[in-house]
């Protein structure tokens, strides 16, 4: 156990004497890694901020069915008391509107008054007002039913006021999935590098792996130095990365934070949770391990 550890002291210490060595080539290679890393986590903090706040918006619950104007007198009454009776667990309230009333309310206004006095005829449609009741999957219902009541017999037109709660939540469904995009482009960037770095290095340091192999070296002793070299290059990119997006996240706060309190809210952009980015370094360091790895497989037959 006591020598086992002793190798790998030796494997860390060279690594980092490898770093120290090379500081303008090792500092511009964690530098390429570590802006890479610090894109997604800045996506990563604007979607976890948005999330909870879509999910708390308000969205109204009212579905308006607009009737042909051709449809007999008294349809819309019996379509809404059909309506009721059928979708009972989802509708709280129905609103029937009739034409001629909206007409005469129409006509109290003052901006709508000489307008409407010159038509010959009622232009308006009967209306259906569905209040929906409240629940966690309010827009996927409101979206269902509307869906289905478009295809109703004398229905012309379906308006649904929750539709830009719905097109947020897939604009930020699309972000999610361009963030795992981007992540994965990132993993591509860091084993890229890595595998540039450890096979520079191997290349450099040709004569004393051929002098180690001469003296009994084992090919496990020749490539931990280069595998602890990936690994804390990954690790000190990720460091670096935390710091620039917090450091990023300053500015973008002063603007959303303005923002937010002309709304009478308040907002601030956060870093993922300590454990996702525990998480997400771990994984970066692994990668850089095994990016490592295979270079020098590659690179140190000769």
């Amino acid at each position: 156990m006591k020598r086992w550890l002793n190798q790998h002291r030796y494997a860390l210490t060279v690594a980092l004497r490898r770093l120290w060595g090379q500081p303008f080539s090792s500092l511009c290679n964690i530098l390429v890694i570590s802006l890479s890393l610090a894109v997604p986590i800045v996506v990563a903090a604007v979607l976890d901020t948005a999330r909870p706040v879509v999910t708390q918006i308000p969205v109204s619950a009212e579905v308006t069915l607009y009737l042909d104007r051709a449809a007999p007198p008294g349809t819309a009454g019996r379509l809404g008391a059909e309506l009721r009776e059928r979708h009972a667990e989802d509708i709280e309230a129905v609103e029937v509107i009739d034409r001629e009333r909206a007409l005469a309310e129409l006509r109290r206004r003052p901006a709508w008054s000489e307008a409407l006095a010159v038509l010959p005829d009622n232009p308006l449609p009967d209306a259906i007002v569905v209040t929906l009741r409240q629940n966690p999957e309010i827009a996927a219902t409101s979206g269902r039913l509307s869906a289905q009541w478009q295809e109703i017999d004398g229905v012309d037109t379906v308006q649904v006021d929750s539709t830009w709660v719905q097109r947020l939540q897939s604009l930020l469904d699309f972000l999610g999935v361009g963030l795992w995009l981007l992540a994965l482009g990132v993993a591509v960037v860091v084993l890229a590098t890595v595998f540039n770095t450890v096979r520079l290095q191997a290349l450099t340091q040709r004569e004393e792996i051929a002098v180690a192999r001469l003296v009994g070296a084992t090919e496990s002793f020749v490539r931990r130095p280069f595998l602890y070299l990936g690994a804390l290059t990954a690790l000190l990119s990720c460091g670096l990365a935390t710091a620039a997006a917090w450091l990023a996240l300053q500015p973008l706060n002063t603007v959303i934070g303005r923002l937010a309190s002309s709304y009478g809210a308040q907002l601030s952009l956060q870093l993922p949770d300590t454990v996702s980015l525990l998480l997400s370094g771990l994984v970066i360091t692994i990668l850089g391990a095994l990016s490592a790895r295979w270079s020098v497989t590659r690179n140190t037959h000769f």
